[in-house]
């Protein structure tokens, strides 16, 4: 046998003992499903994305189905699937405040729920359309609208766990964020979800360590959860700084030549990051987005080579804030001033990925929409101002009224 032959013959046995070791290595084999089913807690932030394996199915079953129920045993269920277990969803084309039922996605026998909501919470059963489970889950959604803030560079300090005889509520924070900047002083972040520790959880619930779950878990008794859900979640804030790897450091005598010679007709300057342009109206609002940016990831905004620092405007920070950032990164500016103009950077991971020149104008059609949040709060005031206007008239008239009756019918008085 020559030497071709033999080389062929060594990697097909190669190839089939590599398929052989894959097929060893199948996890539903490994994974027995439990004869009694038990639901693992897990705990996300708002408007977070997030995936549940089903970890266990017997290898006879060719898809799954999820299901998700509010409460056990309730009488409403969802039904997750398009009965093929292969529904995909991007997270791209997901709107903030849309239906479950649109913001989900099945992707090898795994669920996928995107920009999770509060209403969200709740059990998820990995089965089938038979009425098999598998594996279940108990998630739940905490909402970001009572989230505190502390800024470690003033001294603030995460608040105390809460004792409450055998209960004890308290914060439990996730890993720091990398700095959200490189080359300039940055800002970083660690987040932190309410949690309780009880020793009259019920068994059915697997927890980590056993006996703490979060405060928003279906295992929390009834007399418990007004006080666990009065806790709400934490974000700590601290300064950083680190160093630009693997990018090309361009000198400002540099950018200033290149310029010069693109007004003299040459190629034109292409930026360091990709530009949008935007012109907004005088007087509306406007959101900006980092692309690809996530609520878990590490965003920050500029304004031209201004940083627009956690501490100064993130939202909650001062009661009226006319440009702030949420909790899920996003810069708010309300009703467009023509200070606003200027290019505003993202950074995403401590790398600097778009860049926003905004422009405000006073000419041009712009149309009313009830979607408009200034629309909406002119139209509230409008309202309100008239129902003033009506409660003054009617109390002039009723007023003068009473007059009239006093002074033509005195024996009418009592």
């Amino acid at each position: 046998m020559g030497p071709a032959p033999a080389t062929v013959l060594l990697w097909a046995w190669a190839t089939l003992k590599a398929f052989e070791v894959m097929e060893k290595e199948n996890i539903f084999q490994k994974t027995p499903c439990p004869a009694f089913l038990m639901f693992d807690n897990a705990a996300y932030l708002a408007d977070m994305s997030f995936e549940l394996p089903c970890h266990c199915k017997p290898e006879q079953v060719p898809m799954v189905v999820w299901f998700h129920q509010k409460h056990l045993g309730s009488g409403h269920t969802q039904v997750l699937t398009d009965f093929e277990g292969r529904l995909l969803v991007e997270a791209a084309q997901v709107s903030v405040g849309s239906d479950v039922l649109a913001r989900f996605g099945i992707r090898m026998f795994s669920l996928l729920v995107f920009r999770a909501q509060p209403d969200d919470s709740g059990l998820y059963f990995c089965g089938t359309h038979q009425g098999d489970y598998f594996y279940a889950y108990d998630v739940d959604i905490q909402s970001s609208e009572g989230l505190v803030a502390a800024f470690e560079d003033r001294g603030q300090e995460p608040s105390v766990d809460e004792q409450h005889g055998g209960l004890r509520i308290f914060t439990t924070f996730w890993e720091w964020t990398p700095c959200d900047r490189c080359g300039v002083r940055g800002e970083q972040w660690r987040l932190g979800l309410c949690y309780l520790q009880s020793l009259h959880l019920p068994p059915r619930y697997h927890t980590t360590p056993p006996g703490v779950v979060s405060c928003g878990s279906r295992a929390v008794p009834r007399q418990f959860r007004a006080m666990a859900m009065a806790h709400a979640p934490e974000l700590l804030v601290r300064s950083c700084q680190v160093p630009c790897t693997n990018q090309s450091r361009v000198h400002e005598g540099v950018l200033a030549l290149y310029s010069y010679v693109s007004r003299l007709g040459s190629r034109p300057w292409l930026p360091r990051v990709p530009i949008q342009f935007h012109q907004q109206r005088l007087g509306h609002g406007l959101i900006l987005s980092c692309p690809g940016a996530r609520p878990e990831h590490a965003v920050a905004w500029d304004k031209d080579r201004q940083p627009l620092y956690h501490t100064q405007y993130l939202k909650g920070v001062n009661r009226s804030m006319r440009v702030f950032i949420d909790h899920g990164h996003q810069l708010h500016i309300r009703f467009a001033q023509p200070r606003d103009r200027g290019t505003y950077y993202c950074w995403r991971q401590g790398k600097r990925v778009a860049g926003i020149r905004l422009g405000v104008t006073s000419r041009g059609r712009y149309p009313a929409s009830l979607s408009d949040p200034e629309t909406r709060s002119a139209l509230q005031l409008a309202l309100l101002g008239y129902l003033l206007i009506v409660a003054v008239f009617i109390t002039v008239h009723l007023c003068r009224c009473c007059c009239y009756l006093f002074r033509c019918c005195p024996n009418l008085v009592p």
